[in-house]
């Protein structure tokens, strides 16, 4: 069983790419992250004829989460139990969608950004992280990944250069403690063994030819429970699907399970 994880930032525009990567790479389980669209407005008649279930959560041009399964779709749940909201008044985002298929529980999590250092933002970052931690709790004993963006650099390894983020988020000594919880909770990242080392990044900027020099960082990642991570025996990263006219900003990662 081979299960992937991508923010695709926009299924519209890159609906086609998402159809080749999953033919390509023999995928029965696909999240997806910022997918950017209401369920109407995205083409999945293809991904349908594919043999793909699809479980969709999107309510306007912002986040947009989703799960794409072959080997079933059960027990769909749109957001997990305690998610904060956000706005005025504060609103549940399409930031978290779970399903099970083929008898694994697949979370695909859109974790908020927070923007600046003390921004509101960062504030709720840090509250919807410790709520799913709360209740990735409950999920411990099965087989379950917690696979996404998560905007999280956990180490400095995770960075192109730490002393440029050195007052940004996404490396800040709470976010890193947020995201180390999981671990201290018995989760698994399950891609690192397979993808040791420094500049072995998920996501890199547009911005001055970042992904052509690797400057970027590792915010993408699966955690599994012990009974999924026990299960994995292999994973990468897709880095060349971050090339080329149309990628995305991240690339996917893939695990196998036996």
């Amino acid at each position: 069983m081979r299960v992937a994880t991508w923010n695709v930032n926009s299924l519209r525009s890159r609906i086609a790419r998402v159809e080749a990567f999953l033919e390509r790479h023999d995928v029965d389980v696909l999240a997806l992250q910022e997918t950017k669209a209401r369920e109407e407005q995205v083409p999945l008649m293809g991904l349908q004829s594919m043999g793909y279930e699809v479980a969709y959560a999107g309510t306007n041009q912002w986040n947009g989460v989703a799960v794409l399964s072959r080997v079933g779709l059960e027990d769909v749940e749109v957001g997990f139990p305690g998610q904060p909201g956000w706005g005025d008044p504060a609103e549940s985002e399409a930031r978290a969608i779970g399903a099970t298929c083929g008898g694994v529980r697949v979370w695909s999590l859109y974790v908020p950004n927070g923007r600046k250092v003390d921004d509101p933002h960062y504030h709720y970052k840090l509250d919807w992280l410790a709520r799913l931690r709360e209740a990735a709790k409950d999920w411990r004993d099965t087989p379950t990944a917690l696979v996404g963006d998560w905007n999280v650099a956990p180490t400095d390894e995770d960075v192109f250069d730490p002393k440029q983020f050195a007052t940004s988020t996404h490396v800040t000594p709470r976010e890193r403690a947020a995201f180390q919880a999981f671990l201290d909770d018995g989760y698994v990242d399950v891609v690192r063994p397979h993808a040791p080392g420094p500049e072995v990044y998920t996501y890199w900027d547009y911005y001055r030819q970042r992904f052509e020099r690797n400057r970027g960082l590792r915010i993408d990642f699966v955690l599994g429970s012990a009974p999924f991570a026990e299960r994995v025996t292999g994973a990468f990263i897709d880095r060349e699907e971050r090339a080329g006219q149309g990628a995305s900003d991240h690339a996917p990662v893939v695990v196998d399970l036996d």
